[in-house]
């Protein structure tokens, strides 16, 4: 076999596994998290979470397949880690900032929720007017 082939099939079978690991890990994680978010709302919580991991996989799985080409003369066993070595570790930095932003969506949705609502302020007797929204001259 040839040995950039080797290097391919193995680089596929070490890459997509690990992909696999880190979407499984946001989706058992985050639907926990967002479920608490929206504890109002189960069902959009669920749907939040598959969209974010359904986007995870299509950028990460489009990051590992457009990175799988090499234009390296592999002739040598000794190459054929290195190049691994060098693919792999950037596959891993990806996904490694994928869920970084992930965290911060997360953390942003729950920020946005939790967030205090505005409420004006009541009158101090019915039918009084409301204040201007800038001091009167």
């Amino acid at each position: 076999m040839d040995p950039i082939v080797l290097a391919y099939a193995l680089y596929l079978l070490i890459s997509i596994p690990l992909t696999v690991l880190v979407a499984r890990t946001l989706s058992k994680h985050g639907r926990t998290f967002l479920t608490e978010v929206f504890a109002d709302s189960p069902g959009l919580a669920n749907a939040v979470n598959q969209l974010l991991v359904v986007g995870f996989y299509l950028v990460s799985l489009g990051f590992v397949t457009l990175f799988l080409t090499s234009g390296a003369d592999i002739a040598t066993a000794r190459e054929v880690f290195e190049m691994l070595s060098v693919k792999i570790g950037t596959v891993a930095l990806v996904l490694g900032v994928m869920h970084l932003l992930n965290v911060l969506v997360f953390n942003g949705i729950r920020r946005r929720h939790l967030a205090p609502k505005f409420v004006p302020a009541p009158l101090p007797y019915p039918g009084m007017p409301p204040a201007p929204p800038y001091p009167a001259p």
